[in-house]
């Protein structure tokens, strides 16, 4: 096995007794969501000109993105409170693959993540939510998802890193939450304003959404949005690809060297 599978497998392990340690975040990140699905769906789901029942088909997979998203959040903290308490700096004397300790912590919220996605995906069946699709489509969306969710999380840890302190990221995390309100996640983008328009549609939030609802078979795609939401899989593809070419390598080298 070689050090980065290796050092990369032992820190996933950390990651993982940590939250099972530390249980409080991870509840709160999908409590959240699941109130949100409750409050959207029967509060603001009857003010819309959706039907009750159709408005919640549109909105779970927008729930799921929004929830992904979040991963900005997680990752941010965790990697600043591990700056902060000197554990990164107590890494770096180690002799661990430098990739490994950001990639675990990636991989490990990964798999939290993909644990956390399954009480959502319950509740949203209980209310009316319905995979409409294929079950390759339903998967494809799953698996579009978790990538999307590890891209999040790669620029958490960077941002992270970069703060080196928890009250900061803590302050910066919080922030992040308006990010899916710039999006398709709630409400459809056909009636906003041109330029707020054009700027939800550019939020990769709004191609990975209207992604999911096109692969769980619950909406049409718009053809007349912009690029990314036109082509929803290939701009989520791009999207992802992009935010981990650019983040993860620069997560990487934050650690490496530290505040230098």
């Amino acid at each position: 096995m070689s050090t980065l599978a290796y050092d990369g497998y032992a820190m996933v392990g950390r990651q993982l007794r940590r939250v099972r340690n530390s249980p409080g975040l991870a509840i709160l990140t999908q409590v959240m969501p699941i109130n949100m699905l409750l409050f959207f769906g029967y509060v603001f789901g009857s003010a819309l000109s959706m039907p009750g029942r159709e408005y919640r088909s549109f909105l779970v997979p927008g729930l799921l993105v929004a929830t992904a998203a979040g991963g900005i959040m997680t990752g941010m903290f965790q990697a600043a409170a591990d700056s902060h308490r000197g554990v990164m700096d107590r890494f770096r004397t180690m002799p661990v693959s430098r990739a490994a300790v950001p990639l675990g912590q990636a991989v490990a919220d990964l798999v939290v993540t993909a644990i956390g996605t399954v009480p959502l995906l319950l509740v949203g069946l209980a209310v009316g939510w319905r995979v409409e699709g294929s079950v390759p489509g339903a998967l494809g969306a799953v698996g579009l998802l978790l990538l999307f969710r590890f891209a999040c999380t790669s620029i958490g840890i960077f941002l992270g890193l970069l703060t080196r302190s928890e009250d900061a990221a803590g302050q910066l995390g919080a922030s992040t939450f308006i990010l899916p309100l710039l999006s398709n996640a709630y409400i459809p983008t056909e009636g906003l304003a041109g330029w707020l328009r054009t700027l939800a549609e550019w939020n990769p939030i709004s191609a990975v959404t209207t992604a999911l609802r096109d692969l769980f078979g619950n909406a049409s795609v718009p053809r007349d949005a912009a690029w990314p939401v036109a082509h929803p899989i290939a701009g989520s593809l791009l999207w992802c690809a992009v935010l981990i070419a650019v983040f993860l390598p620069l997560a990487v080298r934050r650690y490496m060297y530290g505040g230098r």
